[in-house]
């Protein structure tokens, strides 16, 4: 399927990261996400019920990061992409996690995978 929604420089807070500054404060991370639908039916019918609802999947990563506490993005990710191929019943999703101030005198750490149901 080639059809997917893009979603850019979402901006979310959470609790990420291994040392012990990281583990005592909240940092925002940047998420692209790049999710497989299928347009065709919500193009025939102009039917919201028929898209998927980038608002709900925003709402859903938004509450997501708020509720996690992982010392890895590779584990927030992977954990990400699982709740978000199960919650909207999505055949693939790519998440690239920007995590700025990660390494000094630097732009953020990025970390890109690519996940099917």
């Amino acid at each position: 399927m080639s059809d997917r929604i893009e979603l850019r420089e979402l901006e979310v807070t959470t609790r990420i990261g291994v040392l012990d500054w990281e583990r005592r404060v909240r940092q925002v991370i940047r998420l692209d996400l790049d999710l497989a639908v299928n347009a065709r039916p919500a193009a025939a019918t102009d039917d919201i019920s028929f898209a998927l609802d980038y608002s709900e999947v925003v709402a859903r990563v938004r509450a997501f990061a708020a509720d996690s506490e992982r010392l890895l993005i590779e584990t927030f990710a992977e954990d990400l992409a699982a709740e978000l191929l199960s919650a909207f019943r999505l055949h693939w999703v790519r998440i690239v996690l920007h995590k700025p101030g990660a390494i000094a005198d630097a732009g953020p750490v990025r970390l890109v995978i690519e996940r099917e149901a």
